[in-house]
């Protein structure tokens, strides 16, 4: 039997972090890439005595989350100590949530090559992050930087509703997407500020009973997620089919090798001891602290997707690129509020000339949309709409916009840009080219209708790329006789 005969069974475990000013029981930064312990103080750092002090934002974006998320939100949640040791966790605990979490039966709507699917969440709930250990392994010591001690996350778990390695990336896009148009994270994988682990296992086709599951950590890309789940199917399959039994483990995928290890053994919750929090009381929350949260969602990526398609006549492939920035998404509709034209050459501009720009510049979004505000844009558009300026000449003036802030017109007159498009003049130049390329008229009026292109070029060239591209071909196609 092969991979084919058996049925992957995934569920996901997200830890985002909150992007909020500090942390979540106390008054440290929260910024990244500081000094190691910069951003400590008492409580993170685990002191006798120190007390916590919630959050209020936490609690905020938790919500926020979970209503974008289509989950039920708990009135009273509990929190809990979560109790492991660990050299980068300064209490011996982590503050988290257990049996009453803030949030519970979401859902996620992804892509797939059968239609959508929806993947069921489990439950959403806030906890803080441990430090990080800093191996130098030349001298042989491990340091321990706790300025991400207490930074506040929220863990959402997905029900194991995912079969392939494909739809466990698309649901985590999807996933990243909402939180970052929320204002809630900021997507960063690299950085660990969005984190996932996945459990992992197999079943036979044609069975329902899932198999023994292992969880991998370390999967910091959508590359190596997609890897890692790929490479732990194909070696749980392979151990049952030797007549093993697969350990439930946690295991660490080493991309340079592209496989998964042995990490330690998996703990269940009772490994963890955990009990109520007794220094945190329970968060009580008011049924119109959730609906004023509600009243402020933004419309979500999916829906503005829909939209995009419905309302501007968009392909879902544009729509898609579109709105996966929520900035670029704005931006895009305000320059639509002010552009007549069409949108699907305002999308090829966003996707080519705007794109071009944020990659070769390293700026964002807000960076071109100071220097080329919507009117602007609709204005050079409209330039090219009307044939006075060619699109490569517009794509010039697009840069110097950006370089300068000035409006289209000012740039297209100072630059000499503007497109001939008098009739007079075209004919002549057209005369002219006819006249010094007679064999290659009468070889295109013999049925070498390929020349008609050679002759546009030439008619170009005379007139230093100026001229009105569809005016040039209409004249030629009248002079030489209304051949191609």
């Amino acid at each position: 039997m092969s991979v084919a005969d058996f049925q992957a069974v995934i569920g996901l475990e997200v830890h985002a972090q909150l992007l909020t000013a500090t942390k979540i029981f106390c008054g440290c930064a929260t910024a990244f890439g500081a000094e190691p312990n910069a951003y400590t103080c008492p409580v993170c750092l685990g002191m006798p005595g120190a007390l916590p002090v919630l959050n209020e934002k936490v609690v905020e974006f938790a919500v926020r989350t979970g209503l974008a998320l289509g989950c039920e939100i708990r009135e009273t949640s509990v929190w809990a100590r979560k109790n492991y040791f660990y050299p980068d966790l300064p209490k011996g605990y982590q503050i988290s949530q257990y049996d009453l979490p803030i949030c519970e039966h979401g859902r996620i709507t992804i892509d797939t090559p059968e239609g959508e699917k929806t993947i069921r969440v489990r439950r959403i709930h806030m906890e803080e992050d441990a430090g990080k250990n800093v191996h130098d392994a030349a001298a042989g010591l491990t340091r321990v930087d706790l300025n991400r001690a207490g930074v506040p996350l929220l863990e959402i778990v997905s029900e194991p509703d995912l079969r392939t390695a494909e739809e466990a990336a698309e649901y985590l896009k999807q996933l990243r997407d909402i939180l970052v148009y929320l204002g809630v994270n900021d997507g960063n994988l690299e950085e660990g500020s969005f984190r996932c682990d996945a459990n992992v296992s197999v079943m036979r086709r044609g069975t329902s009973d899932f198999g023994t599951r292992t969880e991998l950590k370390n999967l910091n890309s959508f590359r190596f997620i997609r890897q890692a789940i790929d490479y732990e199917i194909a070696r749980q399959v392979e151990v049952i089919e030797s007549g093993g039994a697969v350990v439930q483990e946690t295991r660490l995928y080493d991309p340079d090798r592209g496989e998964t290890r042995p990490m330690r053994s998996k703990e269940e919750a009772h490994d963890y001891r955990y009990f109520p929090d007794p220094d945190l009381p329970p968060l009580r929350l008011s049924r119109a602290f959730i609906e004023q949260v509600r009243s402020t969602l933004p419309e979500l990526p999916r829906a503005k997707q829909a939209r995009f398609v419905a309302e501007l006549a968009l392909p879902a492939y544009d729509a898609r690129v579109l709105t996966a920035d929520r900035a670029l998404a704005e931006y895009f509709e305000a320059c639509v509020s002010v552009y007549a034209g069409d949108r699907k050459k305002l999308a090829n501009w966003f996707m080519g000339e705007v794109a071009r720009l944020m990659n070769e510049r390293g700026v964002s979004v807000s960076d071109v949309r100071e220097k080329i505000p919507p009117a602007h844009f609709a204005a050079l558009l409209g330039e090219i709409d009307k044939g006075a300026i060619s699109n490569n000449a517009a794509k010039e003036v697009f840069s110097e916009m950006f370089r300068t802030g000035r409006e289209p017109l000012g740039i297209i007159s100072e630059k000499g840009l503007a497109q001939i498009s008098d009739l007079g003049a075209i004919e002549q130049a057209v005369d002219e080219i006819l006249a010094k390329n007679a064999d290659s008229v009468a070889s295109y009026r013999a049925g070498n209708q390929k020349l008609l292109g050679f002759f546009v070029g030439q008619v170009m060239k005379a007139m230093k790329g100026k001229g009105n591209p569809q005016r040039v071909n209409e004249v030629l196609r009248k002079k030489l006789g209304g051949q191609g």
